[in-house]
């Protein structure tokens, strides 16, 4: 059992809040835009076709619980620093924990399955699992990203059972004045919550990582018989296959740091805030952000789109400066 204790009388610093709000807040916003924007372009494909395409499918998935995800960690973050006693009480601090521990767990359960779907799609290997998995993925995929959602809630609603029990002491001393404050006294049962947390991710981060690092291996064998048969500079083919294994290879290093982070600020080892506390919220406000990021500079669907996009405001916010111009 863990004992964290914080007083609402002694707020945070003001350096910590405008950290805490700055660099995680700004990150949110990026993953926000970011992930509204893949969300959207792929709700646009299905309204289109009037079906999903899987990997579009899994995106619409994917992205739709990251911007919930952030938009949860923004309000968290807000009520912890600026209403910590609001924030410290049981059904609050509860409630927030089992939201926040649902989309978590339902983002990289998206993002292990869209690895997955991308190393059974690129890679080339003969083994007959891996030919049988390539042939019956598309219609395993709706099944597995519901039994996610499922699973996803199952686990984080034992985050509301024998993990935190936040408590309220009246009685300790204030040494500037005759007075007695009170302390909020968070107990966090460590055993519990590494066997939840480790059966809830441990079980998708080895399948991310079994994915991305087998379909790193398919791609490096793949590019060193391309360079064997060329010539001469690199051909487009290859320039893609490498740009391939570097977006893995950052994948799979933001879903490790991830993880780590994550473990650490569901444990309360620190204080709230503390500096360890501030770079876990940096590092688990990145991931996302820096995944959808990733996705769309990595998928020509999306990057294109985002082109056009970005010309289209240019091309408005040119013309509405030659207007404004003009009416001069």
């Amino acid at each position: 059992m863990m004992e964290t204790c914080s007083s609402p009388e002694d707020k945070p610093s003001m350096f910590v809040i405008i950290i805490s709000f700055t660099i995680p807040g700004m990150e949110c916003i990026i993953g926000i835009i970011g992930n509204s924007f893949i969300m959207v372009t792929n709700g646009a494909e299905w309204v289109q076709n009037r079906k999903f395409s899987t990997s579009g499918r899994i995106l619409f998935f994917l992205s739709s619980s990251r911007i919930a995800l952030q938009s949860c960690m923004m309000m968290e973050s807000f009520a912890s620093l600026i209403f910590p006693s609001f924030y410290k009480e049981d059904t609050v601090y509860d409630t927030f924990k089992v939201i926040f521990m649902f989309l978590t767990f339902c983002s990289l359960w998206f993002a292990t399955w869209l690895n997955i779907f991308y190393f059974v799609k690129i890679a080339n290997f003969n083994h007959p699992l891996f030919l049988r998995l390539k042939w019956r993925i598309t219609r395993l995929m709706p099944w597995l990203l519901w039994s996610s959602v499922f699973i996803s809630f199952c686990y984080s609603v034992l985050f509301s059972q024998q993990i935190y029990n936040t408590s309220c002491n009246h009685s300790i001393p204030d040494p500037f004045s005759n007075s007695t404050k009170k302390k909020y006294i968070i107990n966090t049962n460590v055993i519990n919550l590494a066997i939840i947390y480790n059966v809830g991710m441990f079980i998708p981060l080895i399948l991310f990582m079994l994915a991305a690092i087998l379909l790193i291996i398919s791609l490096k064998r793949h590019t060193l018989q391309m360079e064997s048969n060329t010539t001469g500079s690199r051909n487009p083919s290859m320039e893609a296959h490498i740009g391939a294994i570097k977006s893995i290879s950052s994948f799979l290093i933001l879903y490790i740091f991830n993880f780590v982070a994550l473990l650490l600020y569901m444990s309360n080892v620190f204080d709230d805030d503390s500096f360890w506390i501030v770079f876990c919220k940096i590092i688990i406000a990145a991931y996302p952000s820096g995944h959808s990021v990733l996705l769309i500079l990595g998928n020509p669907k999306l990057r294109n789109t985002w082109g056009r996009f970005q010309h289209q405001i240019c091309s408005c916010y040119f013309s509405s400066c030659s207007w404004t111009l003009s009416g001069k």
